[in-house]
C-alpha cells in the first residue's frame, strides 16, 4: 500500500509539473504572439488605415474642401463608370466614393496609381522576354493540333500569344487525389534529385511535412544540387519567422520570400504568390492545390475531419514551362540575366500517349485575365459536362452567366463547395449565388468531412484544369497564379472518376437549405458581396 501512495505521489508531482510546463509553453506562446513581428506588423498596419480614415474624415467636413473633394468624387465616379474594369470592381469603388468622397476618391488613387504594381509589372515582363526564345510550340505538335478540334487549336493559340506558354504532347500527366499521395510521391521524387530543385509555394509551414522535405533539400544541397526554395512573404506573418529565408541559406540552400509583408501600406502588397509549383531536374514537376503544410496531408486536423485537396505530376516536354515559369518569379528580384539553359531539356522522343497538356500563369500584371478565360472557354464548350471542385465562389456577372446559360442548355454543372469553411466571411458571400445558380439547374454539392482546398474543372472525358485558381475575385484578378489545362490525356478519366468518387461524400444543396440559413447570415452575406472584389 506504502508503495502505491509512493508511486501516486510521483506520478501526481509528474503530472503537476507536466501541466506546469505545458501552462508556462502556453504563456511563451502567447506573448511571443502578442508581441512578435506579426502583431506589431497587424497593429501598424491598422493604425495607419485608422491615421487615414481620420484624417480624410476631418478634412471631408471642411467647408470648401469638401466641395472640391465632391467634384473629385464626382468626376472619380465618372471615370470608373467608364474605364476598361470589371462592373463588379466599378460597383466596389463606387461605394465608398459616393458615401466618403475624400477617404474614398484618395484610397481609389493609392490602390490605382499601384506604383508598386507597375515597378513589378515591368521587372517581371524583362524575364518573361528573355525566357521566350525557349517556349515555342513545336512544328510537330502544331501539325497535330491541325487534326484536333479547333477549339483546343485557339486555346493554344490564345494562350501562347498572351500568355507566352506553348501546347505540348510527349507529355505524362499523373493524378494526385490527396495531399498524402502527393507527399510520398514528392519524397521519392526528390531522392532522385540530380542537379536542380525549384520550390515555389504559397504556405511553407514547419511540421512534419515540410521538416521531412527540408531534411531531403538540405542533404541533396550538400550533394552539389542547386535547390531553390521561395515563399509567400505572407508566411512571414503566420508561419514563418522573418529571417527563415537566412535560415536556409545556412543549410545551402537558395531561399526568398516573395514581397514580403511590411509595417507600411503599399498596393502590391495585396499581389501574392499563390502558386505551387515543385521541379526537379527539368524531369518532374508538381502543380495543385496542396501547399507545404501538415494540414494539406491530413497529419494536422483543421476546419473539419478531413482536408480534401488535389494535384498533379508532369513529366515529360512540358516541364519545361514550370521551370521557367518559376525562373521568371524568382529573378524579378534578382539582377543580370539568368543562364536559362543550363535549367532546359531537349525535348523527349518519349510518347506518353494521345493528347497535348497547356501549363499556364496568372498575374495582376495582365489585364487579359488568363485564368478566367480559360475556365469560361471550357464552360462555353462543354457539350455533357462541367464538374468544379473549388475552395470559394465568389464571382463575376461573367462566370454566373457563362454557368448559368451552360446547365440552361442542358450540360451537367456540378460544383463542389467546402462544408467546413476556413473563412466564414467569404463562405457567407459564396451562399449568395446559390439561388440564381440553383434556378438555372446550376448543382451544387457541399463537402461534408471537412474543408475542400482542390482546385479543378473537368468536361466532356476531353478536358481539365488543375491548378491553384480559385473561383475568386482574388485568384482571378490579383494574385499570381498558374494551372495545368488537360486536353485528351487519358489521366482526365481518372480526375473525373475522383469527382464521383468524392461527391459520395457531399450533401447537395436546394433551395430549400439556403432559406433554411439564419436571415441574419444570407443578409450578412449579401452586404458583404458588394465588397466581394475587395475581400
Amino acid at each position: 500500500m506504502k508503495d502505491n501512495r509512493i508511486q501516486e505521489g510521483q506520478l501526481n508531482q509528474r503530472f503537476r509539473a507536466g501541466a506546469r510546463k505545458a501552462q508556462e509553453k502556453g504563456k511563451h506562446a502567447f506573448f511571443r504572439l502578442l508581441f512578435g513581428r506579426t502583431m506589431v506588423t497587424l497593429l501598424l498596419i491598422l493604425l495607419q488605415i485608422y491615421f487615414m480614415y481620420e484624417v480624410f474624415s476631418r478634412v471631408q467636413y471642411s467647408g470648401i474642401i469638401k466641395t472640391i473633394f465632391d467634384v473629385i468624387g464626382a468626376a472619380a465616379i465618372i471615370y470608373i463608370i467608364n474605364c476598361e474594369e470589371n462592373p463588379a470592381f466599378k460597383l466596389a469603388w463606387i461605394l465608398p466614393v459616393c458615401l466618403f468622397p475624400v477617404f474614398g476618391v484618395s484610397l481609389y488613387l493609392f490602390f490605382m496609381l499601384n506604383p508598386g504594381n507597375r515597378a513589378l509589372q515591368k521587372a517581371l515582363n524583362v524575364r518573361v522576354d528573355e525566357t521566350q526564345p525557349f517556349l515555342q510550340t513545336e512544328y510537330r505538335v502544331i501539325e497535330k493540333l491541325k487534326k484536333e478540334d479547333s477549339g483546343i487549336r485557339n486555346l493554344g493559340r490564345y494562350i501562347q500569344k498572351y500568355n507566352r506558354f506553348p501546347t505540348y504532347d510527349h507529355t505524362k500527366v499523373s493524378f494526385l487525389s490527396s495531399g498524402e499521395l502527393k507527399y510520398e510521391d514528392v519524397i521519392r521524387e526528390l531522392e532522385k534529385a540530380e542537379k536542380f530543385i525549384f520550390i515555389e509555394y504559397f504556405i511553407i509551414n514547419r511540421g512534419k511535412v515540410w521538416d521531412s522535405v527540408l531534411e531531403v533539400l538540405e542533404r541533396k544541397a550538400a550533394q552539389g544540387v542547386e535547390v531553390r526554395v521561395m515563399y509567400d512573404g505572407m508566411c512571414s506573418l503566420v508561419a514563418l519567422p522573418h529571417n527563415y529565408p537566412k535560415e536556409l541559406q545556412k543549410k545551402g540552400l537558395k531561399a526568398k520570400a516573395f514581397s514580403p509583408i511590411k509595417p507600411l501600406l503599399s498596393t502590391h502588397q495585396n499581389n501574392r504568390d499563390h502558386r505551387k509549383i515543385l521541379v526537379i531536374d527539368g524531369k518532374v514537376a508538381y502543380n495543385g492545390g496542396i501547399n507545404l503544410a501538415d494540414e494539406y496531408m491530413n497529419m494536422k486536423k483543421k476546419f473539419g475531419h478531413y482536408w480534401k485537396d488535389t494535384a498533379v505530376k508532369i513529366e515529360g516536354d512540358a516541364v519545361k514551362s514550370f521551370t521557367l515559369m518559376f525562373l521568371q518569379m524568382w529573378n524579378i528580384s534578382e539582377r543580370g540575366q539568368e543562364d536559362y539553359e543550363k535549367y532546359i531539356l531537349p525535348p523527349t522522343d518519349m510518347n506518353f500517349g494521345d493528347g497535348f497538356v497547356i501549363p499556364y500563369n496568372d498575374d495582376p500584371t495582365n489585364r487579359l485575365d488568363i485564368a478566367e478565360s480559360v475556365y469560361l472557354d471550357m464552360i462555353n464548350r462543354a457539350n455533357d459536362y462541367v464538374h468544379i471542385m473549388t475552395p470559394y465562389l465568389i464571382i463575376d456577372n461573367e462566370m454566373v452567366t457563362a454557368l448559368s446559360f451552360a446547365a440552361q442548355r442542358g450540360v451537367d454543372v456540378k460544383i463542389m463547395l467546402p462544408g467546413s469553411p476556413d473563412k466564414k466571411t467569404v463562405y457567407a458571400i459564396a451562399r449568395t449565388y446559390y439561388p440564381q445558380l440553383l434556378e438555372a439547374g446550376v448543382k451544387i454539392y457541399e463537402y461534408k468531412p471537412g474543408f475542400l482546398h482542390a482546385k479543378e474543372f473537368v468536361s466532356d472525358d476531353t478536358k481539365a484544369v488543375v491548378g491553384t485558381i480559385n473561383l475568386d475575385y482574388r485568384s482571378l484578378y490579383e494574385h499570381f497564379e498558374c494551372g495545368t489545362y488537360i486536353y485528351k490525356n487519358p489521366v482526365i478519366k481518372e480526375i473525373e472518376k475522383d469527382f464521383q468518387e468524392t461527391l459520395k461524400k457531399c450533401r447537395k444543396v436546394d433551395y430549400q437549405y439556403y432559406v433554411d440559413l439564419p436571415w441574419w447570415y444570407r443578409i450578412a452575406g449579401h452586404v458583404l458581396r458588394l465588397f466581394g472584389p475587395l475581400v
